[in-house]
């Protein structure tokens, strides 16, 4: 889990130590992008579902319906690129599974026990339809967003205790001893980590969605449909974006006070001292200057603690074999910013349809709002991403905070085996990701076509008597009429 770690060594020992890192960066940095959905979709589903059941709309239910085919698609992606995770973990990294596993393995057996759950429970809701009463099946589907966010729980309480780690005595032999499995799982960060995390995929999965729709309306197809799919995910991720305002800044906080030398290469700071400037952007030198970039004076002290005079821990404050590199921190702190511009940028996006919806009761006439919304979910994939770059390098060169350093860790395989795994993943994600776009493709033109045919968008009736999406996509084919059995 110390994806992109790697960049700006000069030299790496063991010499399987950049191919192993590459690796896990490249498949954790591919299946985060799917993470969101995967999260937050069953959520957004069942607004629209909810939608559905109170007013009848035939687009919404079209749209429930439409949504819940998507998660399942999705799911069984997100099951494969996280299933590889799983196995690097134990592979790449022995030293770490094999010495700590009895301390924070049970955040992985939790999501294990999320992952078979949310498999049941997915399936039920998707053979619910017309199968089940119309609030039973709703219902059904009510536990879906907790087991996502169970599932959550369990990999931010491994990848916490990484960065905070808690529960345990080291022993004689270098082993732990005395576990405290309560402790281990509620580390000091790891309130703020899954908060901001579990709002990051809601609000990133809304923006994913309503993007779509976005476009869609770009394009001049301003039915029902469309506005019903644009407002009610984007409405869902413009009330999150400023409760992820507010946890973005919780959890730099945190790690100010938990993490000060994570928090020094966030902001670029060299040494200890107060009135301590902000760099946006920038970078690090190997003397500790700062080359380009925007400098704010004494803001990083104020945002630390609230006043100039809070004093911030510097880089130069521990040895430069336990601190990120100046590349690390560069790194670190480039993706910090990209985040945090991102984030703001949303925000102002957020207060732009919110005054338009307060004074009209309407989205914004203009169509650069319409383009702003239809790159927003990519934005907040950038963030998502951003997010645990920041995580990950920020605590290099340790992949146990203090405890072990990545080089502990790492397998004995050959560099060349790594090198070679590296390109079959590559070439396996890049085919999984292909098929998972061409079906999502496929989908959305058979349902163009349907609609063009059944006139649910344009408002009109069910299709000729029949509900949207009468032959649906999963689970048994519904029965032929008995007049036309009888006449086969």
């Amino acid at each position: 889990m110390d994806a992109w770690s790697g960049w700006g060594l000069l030299a790496q020992t063991p010499p399987q130590l950049l191919p192993a890192r590459e690796l896990m960066a490249f498949t954790l940095g591919t299946h985060i992008l799917l993470v969101p959905l995967g999260v937050a979709l069953p959520f957004i589903t069942l607004l629209m579902h909810w939608r559905a059941l109170r007013t009848g709309e035939p687009a919404a239910w079209l749209l429930a319906r439409r949504w819940s085919a998507v998660m399942a698609v999705q799911f069984a992606v997100g099951v494969v690129t996280g299933t590889v995770l799983s196995f690097e973990l134990g592979l790449l990294w022995p030293g770490l599974m094999g010495r700590w596993g009895d301390v924070f393995g049970l955040g992985f057996g939790v999501e294990a026990w999320a992952f078979f759950l949310e498999a049941i429970l997915i399936s039920i809701y998707l053979y619910g339809w017309r199968r089940l009463k119309p609030w039973t099946h709703f219902a059904l589907g009510l536990p879906l967003p907790l087991v996502a966010l169970l599932g959550a729980f369990g990999i931010l309480a491994a990848n916490s205790w990484m960065n905070t780690p808690r529960g345990f005595t080291v022993g004689a032999d270098g082993d732990p001893v005395g576990v405290d499995v309560r402790k281990a799982v509620f580390t000091p960060m790891f309130g703020p980590e899954y908060w901001h995390f579990v709002v990051a995929m809601f609000m990133t999965a809304a923006f994913v969605v309503a993007g779509v729709y976005a476009a869609g309306l770009l394009r001049g197809r301003r039915d029902r449909y469309h506005r019903l799919g644009f407002l009610v995910p984007f409405t869902a991720g413009a009330v999150l974006t400023p409760v992820q305002l507010v946890l973005g800044d919780f959890i730099a906080r945190s790690v100010y006070h938990q993490q000060p030398v994570k928090f020094a290469a966030m902001e670029l700071v060299w040494e200890t001292d107060t009135h301590v400037p902000e760099y946006i952007f920038g970078v690090l030198n190997e003397d500790g200057s700062v080359s380009g970039g925007i400098k704010i004076p004494s803001l990083d002290s104020v945002l630390a603690g609230f006043t100039p005079g809070t004093e911030v821990t510097g880089l130069t404050s521990v040895p430069a074999t336990d601190r990120p590199t100046t590349a690390q921190a560069t790194i670190v702190h480039t993706a910090f910013d990209i985040m945090v511009v991102l984030g703001s940028l949303l925000i102002l996006l957020v207060l732009w349809f919110a005054w338009s919806w307060w004074r009209r009761r309407d989205l914004p006439k203009s169509r650069w709002f319409l383009r702003a919304a239809a790159c927003a979910g990519v934005a907040s994939l950038i963030s998502v991403e951003a997010g645990w770059v920041t995580t990950e390098v920020g605590r290099q060169p340790w992949i146990v905070y203090g405890h072990m350093r990545v080089s502990e860790a790492v397998t004995d395989e050959s560099a060349a085996t790594l090198w070679a795994v590296f390109g079959i993943v590559v070439v396996g994600y890049a085919a999984v990701l292909a098929a998972f776009v061409a079906v999502l493709l496929r989908m959305r033109t058979r349902w163009r076509l349907e609609d063009e045919t059944t006139g649910v968008r344009k408002g009109g009736p069910h299709g000729g008597g029949e509900g949207p999406e009468h032959s649906i996509p999963y689970g048994p084919r519904p029965e032929a009429p008995r007049e036309a059995a009888d006449d086969r």
